[in-house]
């Protein structure tokens, strides 16, 4: 006879999950809209240079009755391409605060405030006579580019079954990828990167912000966000049912649960904690270096 245990309930097995219509929407809908303007951003400003520095001295002889020297074309312009980075730098702090507090793709809805604005204002730059508009917008793309480089992989991997978001997770560098070579084309000088095309190049970043603006509030919040953060297993049922296309969903709801409870008892986890704990060194050792060796290499220059 066979022993069994009384009162232990049997586990749930897990049922493989399939890239389902609204899965793959939301996916195109989310990384076009966000990643894509990291990528096309990044390189947009690489080709037509000697455009953009017509414009700057152009519009500083028509204030001052003389051309810029050397030095100050410099400066302008290495503070045109480097406000980027580091808008991306006070994106990236940012945004943990807006992930907790608006929700994954409450974050990418609202950064998309952060791309269409400095789209309009570097569109209209040229006819403004402001080469500042466009410096700051530089600075404000890059605020949408480090909101978007760290909520849009939280966002998929929370929307993905198990099975499938190592696929979803490099939908980000893809669209990164795409939006870089884009941006190259179109920069080229018989398309865009010309006196008279540039300012439409520029304001091109406010279109994938447009549509995923149009498009994201039909695809459903992150069903991890609306269990284990809000509480609502209603409203994380009801995503796990569009995204999943099926009723059987107790397997996924109970691992959220479990995942819960377990960061509930380890409390928060701190920057230093982290670095201090002896199960995570290595594989907090291998982040770093793939990291660092992809940014070293000059993948993002």
């Amino acid at each position: 006879m066979e022993n069994k245990e009384a009162g232990t309930p049997p586990p749930i097995p897990s049922r493989e999950g399939r890239l389902q219509p609204t899965l793959l929407l939301a996916t195109l809908s989310a990384a076009f809209g966000s990643a894509f303007q990291y990528g096309y951003n990044l390189a947009v400003v690489n080709t037509p240079h000697k455009v953009f520095k017509s414009f700057y001295n152009e519009t500083y002889f028509e204030r001052h009755a003389t051309f810029m020297d050397g030095k100050l074309m410099l400066l302008l312009w290495s503070c045109t391409v480097s406000m980027f980075p580091l808008g991306g730098l006070l994106g990236s702090l940012v945004v943990g605060l807006l992930v907790d507090s608006c929700g994954r793709k409450g974050t990418l809805l609202i950064n998309n405030i952060f791309a269409i604005v400095p789209a309009i204002l570097m569109g209209v730059s040229k006819v403004a006579k402001a080469f500042e508009l466009v410096i700051f917008s530089r600075v404000v793309l890059g605020v949408c580019a480090g909101i978007s480089y760290s909520a849009l992989p939280m966002y998929l991997g929370e929307l993905a079954p198990k099975n499938l978001r190592g696929l979803l997770g490099t939908m980000t560098e893809v669209f990164v990828i795409v939006g870089v070579f884009l941006a190259q084309i179109f920069s080229l000088q018989g398309i865009l990167g010309n006196p008279e095309g540039w300012p439409v190049l520029l304001a091109l970043t406010g279109v994938p912000a447009l549509l995923q603006l149009l498009t994201l509030p039909f695809f459903p919040e992150s069903p991890r966000y609306s269990l284990i953060q809000k509480g609502d297993e209603a409203a994380a049922r009801q995503a796990l049912r569009r995204l999943r296309g099926h009723m059987d969903l107790e397997a996924e709801v109970e691992d959220m649960r479990v995942e819960a409870q377990a960061e509930r008892a380890k409390g928060h986890l701190s920057v230093l904690r982290l670095c201090a704990l002896r199960s995570l060194r290595w594989q907090l050792l291998s982040i770093i270096v793939l990291m660092a060796g992809q940014q070293l290499s000059g993948i993002n220059a």
